[in-house]
């Protein structure tokens, strides 16, 4: 599953999330500001830094602040 690493005040988040939904894929969001081993791991494919949206597909790859034809791209 799909997994976007996200915090509630995000606006490219918010962003993603609609784009996302729209193209009708499926996702699981984790809040990292409640989720303190979620932000160790974006930080560790982030150069140290919390940047969201980070996404995490299922061959464990990682994308950070992607656009949705990125997304669509990794998808196909």
């Amino acid at each position: 599953m799909l997994t976007m690493y996200s915090t509630p005040w995000c606006g490219y988040c918010q962003r993603l999330k609609a784009q996302m939904g729209r193209a009708g894929i499926d996702f699981v969001v984790v809040d990292i500001e409640q989720d303190p081993e979620s932000a160790a791991f974006v930080a560790s494919v982030n150069g140290g830094n919390e940047v969201v949206p980070t996404l995490r597909f299922d061959d464990g790859t990682t994308l950070t602040n992607p656009s949705i034809g990125q997304v669509q791209d990794k998808l196909a």
